[in-house]
């Protein structure tokens, strides 16, 4: 049995349940109002809650089953709440179009990071902006497969 398979709570918020929602109808194929034309929805296990959460995001490969995530939220002042339940569980599903990935999540500095940030600025050059206009380091997670 996967963690995966608990209770999907939607986001609270309803942009980003509307977005969710859109994906799963159009398997990625309709725009984000959000996050553009390249984007993939993200699945994590709610640190506190233990349900599922899923999130709408650029989408950022390097086509050989590794994907990033980068917790900008914008360029506000914290993490996205999802950048929380990476850390506590390490694990995340992608829905990447019809398809879906099971990973394993770990936080990125330096060089793979600077790799990995440069790959997201080819899809969603706005992280720059975000990252100047919040006094964080944005973290960025990289999620593979598993052993």
């Amino acid at each position: 049995m996967s963690a995966f398979d608990a209770e999907y709570e939607p986001s609270p918020w309803e942009p980003i349940a509307a977005e969710v929602e859109l994906y799963e109808q159009s398997n990625g194929s309709a725009p984000s109002q959000l996050v553009g034309d390249q984007w993939m929805v993200l699945w994590t296990i709610g640190a506190r809650s233990a349900k599922v959460r899923k999130t709408p995001l650029v989408r950022t490969t390097d086509g050989h089953g590794r994907y990033a995530v980068i917790g900008s939220q914008g360029g506000a002042p914290t993490n996205p709440n999802w950048v929380h339940n990476l850390r506590a569980h390490g694990v995340a599903r992608i829905q990447d179009g019809d398809t879906i990935h099971d990973l394993v999540a770990r936080e990125v500095e330096g060089d793979e990071k600077a790799t990995w940030w440069a790959r997201a600025m080819e899809v969603w050059p706005s992280y720059a902006d975000y990252q100047a206009a919040t006094d964080r380091q944005i973290p960025l997670f990289v999620l593979e497969p598993g052993e």
